[in-house]
């Protein structure tokens, strides 16, 4: 399990390692049942606070992504991923609706705002 962490990110890195082992659930690298490096395991590994690895664990295991036992480890629980897919791109339409909203009173042409999608898209692919 390879996890990337960007100092010069403004997310924390926290919400890096939770957002990166998520992707990997969701994409099927990571399946129902695999061990997930241990929280100090993990901190070692990426030179952070294990107190970093442990709130990642603790908002993927919040989330319904990780189970984690003392003694056992931490493993990949059972998912539905198309609910957790559709759940995802709810929240995207409403953040869709509240973007069109803000561009109508302010006057930005749609053209505009498509072009700043993908632009943010982009960026977000490179980072």
């Amino acid at each position: 399990m390879e996890i990337i962490i960007s100092n010069n990110s403004s997310t924390p890195i926290y919400e890096q390692i939770t957002t990166q082992i998520k992707s990997m659930i969701m994409n099927g690298e990571l399946k129902t049942g695999d061990s997930i490096p241990s929280m100090r395991a993990l901190a070692k590994s990426l030179h952070v606070s294990v107190i970093t690895v442990q709130r990642a664990y603790g908002d993927l295991q919040r989330a319904g992504f990780i189970e984690m036992t003392v003694g056992r480890g931490s493993y990949v629980t059972a998912q539905n991923i198309d609910r957790i897919k559709e759940e995802n791109f709810q929240q995207i339409q409403e953040l869709f609706a509240k973007a069109v909203a803000i561009g109508k009173v302010s006057d930005i042409k749609i053209e505009q705002l498509i072009k700043t999608l993908l632009r943010c898209y982009e960026e977000e692919q490179n980072e």
